[in-house]
C-alpha cells in the first residue's frame, strides 16, 4: 500500500513539474487593448474583431466597443482579423518584465475595385432615355407614389418587414460577444445603473405599468 501511494505521488509530482515547463506563471500575461479603423481619421472603434493566437487553439472576439482581453503566452503570434479588412500578426514581446500587456490595434480596409456594372430595364441607354421621356405619369400613379413615400407608411413598413441576413448576422455577433465578454466575470446589473432608474421613473411617470 506504501508502495502504490508513493508511486501515484511520484507521478503527480512530475506531472505538475511538466505542466510548469510548458506552461510557467512567467510566460502568462493579460493581453488586452482595443482595435480601431485606422482608415478614418475618427479612429472608429472596430468590433467583432477576430482575435486569435497562431499554433494554438485559443482566440476571442472584441466587443462592440473594440475592447478585447484574453490570456496569452510571452512570445506568441497574434491575428486579428475582420471582414473588409487586413490580415495583421502582432507578436507578444518575450521580454516583458510584467504580467500584463495592452495595446492598441489599427486595421485599415481592404479594398477591392470591381469593373462597373449598369443594369438597365431595357436593351440600351438609348431605349431607356426614350421610353423616361415617353412615359405618362397619370395623377393616380403620381398620388400613388406620394402615398408610398409619406413618412408614417415607410415606418410602418420599416416595422413590419422582417430583418435580413446582414441584420440577423449583426444581431448574432453582438450577442456572442457579449458573451464571450463576460466569460468568467459577473455580467453588470442594471439596478445600479443611473439610466435603467431613469428610464423605470419615465415609464412610471408615462403610466405604462397601469393595467389597461
Amino acid at each position: 500500500m506504501r508502495i502504490l501511494i508513493s508511486t501515484i505521488l511520484i507521478f503527480l509530482s512530475l506531472g505538475i513539474v511538466k505542466a510548469q515547463e510548458i506552461y510557467p506563471d512567467e510566460e502568462l500575461v493579460q493581453f488586452s487593448g482595443m482595435v480601431l479603423d485606422g482608415t478614418t481619421e475618427q479612429l472608429l472603434p472596430l468590433p467583432y474583431t477576430n482575435i486569435y493566437i497562431k499554433e494554438s487553439n485559443r482566440g476571442t472576439y472584441s466587443d462592440f466597443k473594440g475592447f478585447f482581453s484574453m490570456v496569452a503566452k510571452k512570445g506568441d503570434i497574434v491575428e486579428f482579423s475582420a471582414v473588409g479588412y487586413k490580415t495583421v500578426e502582432f507578436v507578444i514581446p518575450d521580454t516583458l518584465e510584467d504580467n500584463r500587456f495592452s495595446m492598441v490595434q489599427l486595421m485599415t480596409q481592404d479594398t477591392i475595385n470591381l469593373p462597373e456594372a449598369v443594369v438597365f430595364p431595357w436593351p440600351s441607354r438609348d431605349h431607356t432615355r426614350l421610353d423616361f421621356l415617353a412615359m405618362d405619369v397619370t395623377p393616380v400613379l403620381q398620388q400613388k407614389a406620394m402615398e408610398n413615400l409619406m413618412s408614417e407608411k415607410i415606418l410602418m413598413m420599416t416595422n413590419e418587414l422582417p430583418m435580413d441576413a446582414d441584420e440577423n448576422a449583426d444581431y448574432y455577433l453582438r450577442k456572442q460577444a457579449t458573451d464571450y465578454y463576460y466569460i468568467g466575470q459577473t455580467p453588470p446589473m442594471q439596478i445600479f445603473s443611473p439610466l435603467a432608474w431613469k428610464n423605470f421613473f419615465d415609464a412610471w411617470k408615462r403610466g405604462d405599468f397601469k393595467k389597461k
